[in-house]
C-alpha cells in the first residue's frame, strides 16, 4: 500500500523534480511530509504569489516545469498572478494547491472557494485529483501539458483526503521526450524563394523564439545567412554573440529608431512572434514590407499582425533548414547595415552623462559595465524596462529577463532569486522600481536565509513612474501616483541583508562592484531622473524625420 501524497510526491520526482517553492497550509499536511523524506528540497516563500514567480522563472530559464505549492482558498489565490504570468509568458510551471476532503464535509464551505473554475482561463489545464490512483496518469499529463508547445502553467487540486489515502499496485509512468513536427519540404522551399525574391529582408526574434533549446540553432542561421535581425522585448538574448548584424529591440510599437530598419525591409521574417507581447510594430494593410511568420503553431491573426505566409513546425530544426537552403545564396543590404550603426549610436546617446540623479540611459550604461556577458539582469516593471529593452545589448542568451506579456509589478526580485538559484556562480541582479520592488520586498528574508548572492538596484522616485509619465503625456495633472518610502538600505538590513544608497552618479559603478564582491544580498538604492521619458521617448521620436531610404 502507498499513501496518496507519497505517490503523489514519487511522481514529482519522476519528472525531475529538485525544488517546490511555496506556502503550505493544514490541507497540505501529507504532502509536506512526503516531501521531508523525498529529494526534493522545499524552499519556503513569504508570499504564495512569489513562489509562483519563482516557479515560472525556473521554467523559463530551464524549459522544465517550475513547481509551487499553496494551500486551498486564500493561499491558491494568491498563485492567479503567477499563473497568469507564465500563461502569457509561455513558462511552463505546475501548481498544486490543497482543499478540504472531497469525500466529506466536516467544515462544511469554510475557506473553499472553487479554485478549479477560477485557474481555467489562466492555465492551459486545470484539474481536481479525485482518487489516489489516478496520481501517477494525471501527473504525467500535467508536466507533458506544460511542456508542450505552447508552454505555460497547469493546476492540480490535490485534497487532504486523497493525499491521505492509501493505494494498491499504483506505478509511475515513464518519461519520454516530446518530439515537434517539422515543416514540410515545399513550405520550406516556398519561404526560400521569398526570401530570395526580397531586396531588403529583415529578421525579427519573438519571444517564442527565446526558448532555452534554440539558442544555438538561431544563431547559427543568422551566421549562415547573414541576414540583419531584430527582436522583440522577449526575443532580446535569442541570437548570440556579436555578429554585427544586430538592428536594435523594439521597445515601443512604432517611431523608434529601430523602426527605420522596419520600414526599410520590403519583408520580415518573424520568428517565434508571439501577440501576447506589446506589437513590435504595427504590420500596415498594404504598402508596408510582406511578413512571414516562422514559429511552432500557426500565427494568431491581429488588427497589427496578419502574416502573408506562415513556416509552421519545430523552430529550431525550420530554422535549420532555411540555414542550409539559403547559405552563400543572399547579398548584404549595405544600406541596412549603414542604418545599423546610426540606430545604435542614436541610442546609445547621452549614455555617459553626469546628471544626478542618475538618468535611465547611464544607469543602463553602467549595469552594462559591472555585469559580465553571461550575467543575468531580471527586471520588474516600470519605466526602467523600455530603457533596458532600447540600450541593454546582450551576448548569451537569458541574460535580460523582463516581462512583456503580463507585464506584472512585483516579479523582479522573486525571478533574479530564482535565477541565482540556478546559477550560483554568475552574476544576477534584480533591477526594481520602489513601487514594483515593496509588492514582494518580504521576499528579501527567503533570499537571506537561502544565503543568496544577489545584488538588489532599487530605482527611487517615489511614485509610480511609468503610469505617471503616461499620465503627463496625456495631458492629465500629476494626481495620485506618489508616494512615501521606507529607508531601503535600513530596510535591507532589517532583514539581514546589505544595503547602499548612491549619493553621486560616479559612484554607481564602484558601489555595484562593491556589493557583488561582497557577496550575499545586497540593495543599492539609486535615485532616478525620468525626465528623459519625455525628452526622448516623446519629444525627440515625435519631431524627428526619419532617416530612410526604401528605393
Amino acid at each position: 500500500m502507498t499513501k496518496g501524497s507519497d505517490l503523489f510526491v514519487a511522481a514529482l520526482e519522476n519528472e525531475g523534480v529538485d525544488r517546490i517553492f511555496g506556502v503550505p497550509g493544514e490541507e497540505n499536511l501529507d504532502v509536506l511530509e512526503s516531501l521531508r523524506t523525498s529529494r526534493i528540497e522545499v524552499i519556503l516563500t513569504r508570499h504564495e504569489q512569489a513562489a509562483a514567480f519563482m516557479a515560472a522563472t525556473h521554467g523559463r530559464l530551464t524549459g522544465r516545469p517550475g513547481v509551487c505549492l499553496a494551500t486551498l482558498g486564500p493561499g491558491a489565490l494568491n498563485l492567479s498572478t503567477g499563473a497568469a504570468y507564465a500563461h502569457l509568458g509561455a513558462m511552463p510551471m505546475i501548481l498544486v494547491t490543497g482543499q478540504k476532503a472531497v469525500m466529506s464535509a466536516k467544515q462544511a464551505r469554510f475557506q473553499i472557494v472553487d479554485i478549479v473554475a477560477s485557474m481555467k482561463p489562466l492555465t492551459k489545464m486545470t484539474r481536481q485529483i479525485v482518487s489516489a490512483a489516478a496520481i501517477p496518469a494525471t501527473v504525467r499529463d500535467a508536466f507533458r501539458i506544460a511542456m508542450e508547445e505552447r508552454p505555460g502553467p497547469v493546476h492540480l487540486e490535490l485534497p487532504e483526503d486523497v493525499a491521505a489515502a492509501d493505494v494498491e499496485n499504483a506505478c509511475l509512468i515513464p518519461v519520454h521526450t516530446l518530439e515537434q513536427p517539422v515543416a514540410g519540404a515545399t513550405a520550406l522551399d516556398r519561404v526560400v524563394e521569398a526570401i530570395l525574391a526580397a531586396k531588403r529582408p529583415l529578421v525579427m526574434v519573438g519571444a517564442a523564439g527565446n526558448r532555452p533549446s534554440l539558442v544555438e540553432a538561431l544563431s547559427e542561421f543568422i551566421t549562415r545567412t547573414r541576414l540583419p535581425f531584430f527582436n522583440t522585448q522577449m526575443g532580446k538574448g535569442a541570437v548570440t554573440g556579436g555578429s554585427n548584424l544586430y538592428m536594435g529591440t523594439a521597445a515601443l510599437s512604432e517611431g523608434d529608431y529601430v523602426h527605420e530598419a522596419v520600414a526599410r525591409a520590403d519583408l520580415i521574417v518573424a520568428i517565434g512572434h508571439d501577440t501576447v507581447e506589446k506589437p513590435p510594430f504595427l504590420m500596415k494593410s498594404a504598402g508596408g514590407p510582406k511578413v512571414i511568420h516562422v514559429g511552432y503553431q500557426s500565427a494568431t491573426v491581429e488588427e497589427v499582425y496578419h502574416p502573408d505566409i506562415e513556416l509552421i513546425g519545430d523552430i529550431g530544426a525550420t530554422v535549420a533548414a532555411l540555414g542550409e537552403r539559403l547559405e552563400g545564396r543572399l547579398s548584404a543590404d549595405e544600406g541596412m547595415l549603414e542604418l545599423r550603426q546610426r540606430i545604435l549610436a542614436r541610442i546609445n546617446d547621452r549614455a555617459e552623462e553626469d546628471r544626478f540623479p542618475v538618468t535611465p540611459q547611464r544607469l543602463v550604461h553602467d549595469v552594462r559595465q559591472v555585469m559580465p556577458d553571461d550575467g543575468i539582469v531580471c527586471l520588474d516593471n516600470g519605466m526602467y524596462k523600455i530603457w533596458f529593452a532600447r540600450n541593454y545589448r546582450t551576448h548569451v542568451a537569458n541574460t535580460l529577463l523582463l516581462d512583456n506579456a503580463l507585464a506584472t509589478m512585483g516579479a523582479g526580485l522573486p525571478s533574479a532569486m530564482m535565477a541565482s538559484m540556478l546559477h550560483p556562480e554568475r552574476r544576477v541582479m534584480a533591477v526594481c522600481g520602489d513601487g514594483g520592488f515593496m509588492m514582494n520586498s518580504q521576499e528579501m528574508e527567503t533570499a537571506v536565509r537561502r544565503g543568496l548572492n544577489l545584488v538588489v538596484v532599487v530605482l527611487n522616485d517615489s511614485a509610480y513612474g511609468m503610469i505617471r509619465w503616461k499620465q503627463a503625456v496625456d495631458g492629465f495633472p500629476d494626481f495620485g501616483m506618489s508616494f512615501g518610502n521606507p529607508d531601503f538600505v535600513r530596510y535591507a538590513e532589517a532583514y539581514g541583508a546589505k544595503g547602499s544608497r548612491v549619493s553621486a552618479v560616479e559612484d554607481l559603478v564602484p558601489t555595484l562592484e562593491a556589493a557583488f564582491a561582497g557577496g550575499g544580498v545586497h540593495l543599492v538604492e539609486v535615485p532616478i531622473d525620468y525626465s528623459e521619458n519625455t525628452r526622448v521617448l516623446v519629444d525627440e521620436l515625435r519631431n524627428r524625420t526619419p532617416d530612410v531610404e526604401c528605393a
